[in-house]
């Protein structure tokens, strides 16, 4: 049953003829016959009783009751599958870790609903490793984070530097200093995040080059929430500038001068999979988001893979 022989129907009901529905639709006399026989042989029942005055038989009354509906969702329908093809509709899965969880990707969704508001979305936040899992389970279309230390089922492309500082309760001997050094941390109370996540770990690399393991530490496993136990005087934490901005009372944010390092947020994606036309759209957008950020840290040299032309 095709629809334009829905239309061609409900054309000649509203209208009392065949000939008139011919001109009203522009077909041929005998092609509005053709459809009409067409339309009742694939329903099994007819639908016009064919007279000086076309009428409705009871199973026609019926048919012609739904036949608006029917038209109506075949062309919702046929417009949300054009949509989808463009990248207009459609659902996006989208893995985040922090800092651009809360730091970037807010405004940049903000932006994206707005100009694509028939596209839903759905956000995980997790760390690398557990965005990681989830893209090659098919669990998320495509995730930003730093990339995660075994890929071989996705790849990354790595977009932003987020650089480091020090964090500091304002009453810290540190605070008021006018050049601190990772050497100079010998002896301090450290917040850290988990074993496994990839800033605790090169932080403890560094302080190893320079301190060996003259520091103590406390695992506080949210590194947005570290800036609260600093505030607190439980110790003092080396984190993403993105996370411990803006500073709460009591805190005092210190520049290391030896640090040059920080995690390297980009797009990770399953191998040889395609993204849909939405998915497509909303990863270029944050991609070109992330880009334009680093031009917002000329204080600090980018790492090699992100100093491109």
């Amino acid at each position: 049953m095709e629809m334009r022989m829905i239309k061609t129907f409900q054309t000649i009901v509203k209208l009392g003829s065949f000939q008139q529905a011919a001109e009203a639709l522009q077909y041929s006399q005998p092609a509005i016959t053709l459809h009409m026989q067409k339309l009742e042989a694939d329903l099994g029942m007819k639908l016009l009783d064919r007279g000086k005055k076309i009428k409705l038989t009871e199973a026609g009354k019926i048919f012609y009751a739904r036949a608006d509906q029917l038209l109506k969702e075949y062309e919702y329908l046929t417009n949300t599958i054009t949509d989808i093809q463009q990248g207009q509709a459609g659902f996006v899965r989208i893995g985040v870790s922090e800092p651009t969880a809360s730091h970037r990707l807010p405004a940049i969704l903000s932006s994206f609903v707005k100009q694509n508001p028939k596209i839903k979305l759905s956000v995980r936040i997790g760390d690398s490793k557990l965005l990681n899992e989830l893209l090659i389970d098919e669990q998320l279309d495509f995730a930003v984070c730093p990339s995660p230390e075994t890929s071989m089922d996705t790849e990354f492309q790595p977009l932003l530097f987020e650089p480091m500082a020090l964090l500091l309760y304002d009453s810290h001997p540190f605070a008021q200093d006018d050049e601190i050094h990772l050497a100079d941390l010998k002896g301090q109370q450290f917040l850290f995040t988990p074993p496994n996540c990839p800033i605790r770990i090169r932080i403890e690399q560094l302080l190893a080059e320079k301190i060996d393991s003259d520091y103590q530490g406390i695992e506080i496993s949210n590194i947005r929430s570290h800036k609260y136990y600093v505030q607190a005087k439980l110790g003092i934490t080396i984190a993403p500038i993105a996370t411990i901005c803006p500073t709460i009372p009591g805190t005092v944010i210190q520049k290391i001068a030896d640090l040059r390092v920080g995690p390297i947020a980009g797009i990770l994606r399953k191998r040889n999979i395609p993204l849909g036309s939405a998915s497509e759209k909303l990863m270029l957008d944050i991609r070109a988001a992330l880009l334009q950020s680093n031009l917002y840290v000329p204080e600090f040299e980018l790492p090699s893979q992100l100093a491109m032309p």
